[in-house]
């Protein structure tokens, strides 16, 4: 049989847990109890007691070590104040209600605290006070009594009850005064004060037919409290013989599952009289109230039914006094005693508390997650308890106590894989046949940051075509974190490349939330053909963890640029034109190839040159001859660019041949450059000098032409200056300082005369003269210059023929006893433009 603890009443408001018989819990338990004691029936929010104080924790640590308590019972009786220091009383506490006649009434309570966890056993004494006076159970008893009665009769009365204890307890009975009648105690077998009536002289049933009698109970306490009951006796007439019980006290066992209707037991009396004074009566003379409702007596036979359900765990044992009365008026007394036996019909409950619930994934094994408390209300076998768990988890039940078990990680947690564990916990008692009763316990793992980003691929490749807008997506990175919430938000940023990262954002960055790389700038195949960042993708948790992949990105080359025409440079032109155009704009500086007549079938003329800084298809090139005076007479190497002679030359070929060939790349669309080459058809260089003279000659445009005689004509201003400059310059020095200046005070020359640059030769001119001024040596600071000699004067003949740089004009030549070679002497030359090729 297997019973939920849902369905169990008193059960469902224990799920709190009831862990007032936690002793060693875990390995720190408290060494000693505390204990406190108040008086019952005090109201809500009284104090009990400094707990927090009593437990050693200060004001500060409370909020982190999570104070509270936990109580067994059904009821919440304490709490702790709005400050969380003390223990106060939640709801009225009747200790009579609560423990009956038990005494001392100790209420158990633990106090749990984290970090560390630690759980303290608290006891309440509950103290009585005198708050419930004696009652009997009948106010009103009739006694009939026989006037032959001899004195000394005894007959006893019901006993007052009083729910206190101790000095508060019933403590003594009086009785209104009365010559006929007295009262004694006597002590029953369980230690109870039984009142008897004693006759202490015979009665005249002539004289006094009734007798009114008050019996009091009063207890000890202070003030003291009392009940009554009036006793109303009945004197009657002769009776020989009074019944007789078979036995003086009845045990009776019973067990508790007996059903209702049933025959308890039978009490019987006998009486030696004849008619109506042998017919007995039975009754109940004393009973209490929670036996009167599980028994009748049937007043007739003395059969005892069981009227109402048996329960071992709400009464262990009854006990009543029977009466049985005569038809004359005489009775007799007898005790019984009836014992409720144990039968297997409570199963286990179960209580859990949740000590660490969400459970961190990084708890280690025997670590304490919640604490089980086992009741079974049966006893003996049919009370105690073993416990498991259901299924195959890393948990384990270790006992604790006697009903107590721990629930403890076995093994280590990952919530990665597992998050939540629906833990099913089975009590089976050992009774026959045996109850069963399950609990369930959903504890869920909270995370920690124990796992870094992964990233889908270690590395990534990426190829972009070049000169692509800045701001285009690149690719997207994605990691994963097994993690969950902020440990498992990842976020990207660039971490390095083979430029630094400094470097790797100026070409890609990457956006922190999507993992999309951008680029910065548009890229060239030329300058950059790959390149590789370094991505980083880090988590949210506290630390850190992070891992990084490696981004390669190749640039898709192109068709961008246009072959470039190393050789003949003066051919290129414009990219993409391969027309006659082109082929015009380079002709006027295109060398010229010298091709004897002589020449036979693929003799090398002249090779083209030509680089493109594409790569691949777009940068293979082949050469195509787009124009010629004989096209018939030369050729071009697809491939290699060398033009040859694709026959003999003959005597009827033209002496001036031009050529121009187109290079052409393969992309798409198609890029070209133009190469322009000349050829001379002479057997020698000197035949072959008139053509190019007449081709110089015819090659020089009208617009060259005359900016080379406003050249001429500056230069030759320019020098007629300086003519004039250098004349009035050596006037001056001969002369001495002017007077003006004499008058100022000493003056101070430099020794150098005017300097011109070593080699002032710079002219375009087809003939230009060169002034070459050779600087003078300089001498002590502040000697006074002397006179200088008087410039000589020459002819513009001699001016214009003077002698290259270097040499010593002969009208500059020195006197005898100077220097060889005058500084300050002008050196004159002339120097002739030469007329080279192109």
């Amino acid at each position: 049989m297997e019973v939920r603890p849902a369905a169990q009443g008193r059960a469902a408001a224990g799920r709190v847990a009831l862990l007032a018989v936690l002793l060693p819990v875990c390995c720190r338990s408290a060494a000693e109890r505390i204990r406190y004691a108040i008086p019952e029936e005090l109201g809500r929010g009284s104090l009990v007691g400094p707990l927090a104080r009593d437990l050693g924790l200060s004001p500060a640590e409370l909020p982190a070590r999570k104070l509270r308590i936990v109580s067994g019972d059904e009821k919440q009786y304490f709490t702790l104040g709005e400050d969380s220091n003390n223990l106060r009383v939640n709801e009225r506490i009747d200790r009579e209600g609560i423990c009956g006649a038990v005494s001392p009434c100790v209420l158990s309570l633990e106090a749990v605290v984290e970090n560390p966890f630690n759980i303290f056993h608290v006891s309440v004494t509950i103290q009585d006070i005198n708050d419930n006076a004696p009652q009997f159970d009948r106010e009103f008893v009739a006694i009939e009594m026989i006037e032959s009665t001899p004195p000394g009769a005894r007959f006893p009365l019901s006993s007052g009850r009083d729910p206190d204890i101790g000095a508060n307890s019933l403590q003594n009975y009086q009785l209104t005064p009365n010559p006929l009648f007295s009262l004694v105690m006597r002590e029953s077998p369980d230690g109870t004060k039984q009142p008897e009536l004693v006759l202490e002289k015979s009665l005249d049933r002539e004289k006094q037919r009734n007798h009114h009698l008050i019996l009091m109970a009063m207890d000890g306490g202070d003030p003291v409290r009392s009940g009554t009951a009036q006793i109303n006796i009945n004197v009657t007439d002769a009776n020989d013989n009074p019944p007789v019980f078979t036995k003086e006290i009845y045990k009776v066992r019973l067990l508790e599952n007996l059903p209702e209707g049933s025959l308890a037991f039978q009490v019987k009396a006998t009486d030696g009289d004849e008619g109506t004074n042998a017919e007995i009566t039975y009754s109940f003379s004393d009973i209490t109230n929670s036996a009167r409702q599980l028994f009748t007596l049937d007043s007739r036979t003395g059969d005892v039914k069981v009227t109402g359900p048996l329960d071992y765990e709400e009464g262990k044992y009854y006990e009543a006094t029977v009466e049985g009365k005569d038809g004359g008026g005489l009775s007799a007394h007898a005790k019984v005693h009836v014992d409720i036996l144990d039968v297997n019909d409570n199963a286990p409950t179960l209580s859990l508390l949740p000590i660490l619930n969400p459970i961190p994934e990084d708890s280690v094994p025997s670590t304490v997650v919640a604490v089980i408390n086992v009741r079974d209300r049966d006893s003996g076998d049919n009370g105690e308890v073993t416990c498991n768990i259901d299924g195959d988890l890393p948990f384990r039940l270790e006992p604790s106590s006697e009903n107590t078990y721990k629930l403890i990680i076995a093994s280590a947690l990952d919530r990665e894989k597992v998050s939540a564990y629906n833990i099913t916990i089975t009590a089976r008692d050992r009774g026959s046949p045996a109850l069963s009763s399950r609990a369930a316990l959903v504890l869920e793992v909270s995370d920690v940051n124990d796992n870094a980003p992964v990233f889908e691929e270690a590395a990534y490749s990426a190829y972009v075509a070049e000169n692509n807008a800045a701001g285009a997506p690149v690719l997207r990175v994605r990691a994963r974190d097994a993690d969950a919430g902020a440990n498992g938000r990842v976020s990207y940023w660039l971490a390095g490349g083979s430029a630094g990262a400094a470097g790797a954002a100026a070409y890609v960055s990457v956006e922190a939330r999507s993992g999309a790389v951008y680029a910065q700038r548009s890229f060239d195949y030329e300058q950059c053909r790959e390149f590789a960042v370094a991505v980083r993708a880090q988590d949210g948790g506290a630390p850190a963890r992070s891992s990084t992949a490696t981004v390669r990105v190749f640039v898709l080359d192109r068709n961008d640029n246009a072959p470039r025409v190393l050789w003949p440079a003066a051919g290129a032109g414009a990219a993409g034109s391969a027309g006659a155009a082109g082929a015009a704009a380079g002709a006027a500086a295109a060398p010229f190839e010298v091709v004897p007549r002589s020449a036979a079938a693929g003799y090398l003329v002249a090779k083209v040159v030509a680089v493109d800084a594409d790569a691949g298809r777009n940068a293979w090139l082949s050469y195509e001859l787009v124009q010629a005076a004989e096209p018939a007479l030369f050729r071009v190497g697809l491939h290699s660019g060398e033009v040859r002679t694709a026959r003999a030359v003959s005597e009827r070929d033209a002496a001036k041949q031009r050529l121009v060939a187109v290079v052409k790349d393969h992309g798409q669309p198609a890029l070209s450059a133009t190469a322009t080459l000349h050829v001379v058809l002479a057997e020698s260089l000197q035949e072959a000098l008139p053509e190019l003279s007449e081709r110089a000659a015819g090659a020089d445009s009208p617009a060259e032409l005359q900016f080379y005689l406003v050249l001429a004509l500056a230069l030759l201003s320019a020098l007629f200056l300086l003519s004039v400059a250098l004349a009035v310059l050596a006037r001056v020095r001969r002369a001495g300082p002017p007077a003006v200046l004499r008058c100022l005070g000493a003056q101070r020359f430099s020794v150098a005369g005017a300097a011109f640059p070593a080699d002032f030769c710079e002219g375009t001119l087809p003939y230009s003269y060169n002034l070459c001024v050779a600087p003078g040596r300089a001498v002590a600071e502040g000697a006074w210059l002397p006179p200088p000699p008087p410039l000589p004067s020459l002819p513009a003949e001699e001016l214009m023929g003077g002698e290259p740089c270097g040499k010593r004009s002969p009208s500059s030549s020195a006197g005898a006893g100077e220097p060889p070679a005058d500084p300050d002497a002008l050196q004159v030359c002339k120097s002739a433009r030469s007329r080279s090729f192109p």
